[in-house]
């Protein structure tokens, strides 16, 4: 664990877009025409919507039970995987706070938050910063794809001042 000696500004939470958040991962949603049309015509598939990265051990599926957060949210800690990425997938359609900062010597920096809308999910790169998993409004349950092996592959910062999300306006 490390500590930030930095002041951080407040963040505002914006509306979670592939564009947004293409450099700290994927958003997976169903968006389009398929790309296949299957089951006899009668199911549409959206192809290979994320790309998985493992750099040893395997993909594994869990199921997390996660307590409801809420705007505005303090955020004392973010975490990354340098063994692999992660997907957080909702059940139950529960929007999610998205926290993500780039990287700079092993210090996250530049954080940025997004709030998923109803039929989003997130793909988070091998080795980006994020926040814990922080259903909005209510509590969730969520279908997470991550990487299961030996060793360790998690590492946490925590900001000795920490950041606050506020919701954006409009």
């Amino acid at each position: 664990m490390t500590k930030s000696s930095d002041r951080a500004p407040l963040l505002t939470a914006t509306a979670l877009t592939a564009e947004a958040f293409a450099a700290h991962g994927d958003v997976i949603e169903v968006n389009g025409i398929p790309d296949l049309i299957i089951n006899q015509g009668m199911c549409g598939r959206h192809h290979d919507r994320a790309t998985l990265d493992f750099g040893s051990g395997k993909a594994g599926i869990s199921l997390f039970d996660a307590n409801a957060r809420s705007l505005p949210y303090t955020v004392d800690m973010v975490e990354r995987h340098p063994e692999g990425s992660q997907a957080f997938i909702p059940i139950d359609g529960v929007p999610m706070l998205i926290v993500v900062a780039d990287d700079s010597d092993g210090t996250p920096v530049n954080l940025k938050a997004f709030v998923s809308q109803s039929g989003q999910s997130v793909n988070i790169h091998r080795g980006t910063w994020h926040g814990v998993l922080a259903p909005l409004g209510r509590s969730g349950r969520f279908i997470v794809v991550d990487r299961i092996g030996e060793g360790n592959n998690l590492e946490e910062y925590w900001f000795e001042t920490p950041y606050v999300v506020d919701a954006a306006e409009g």
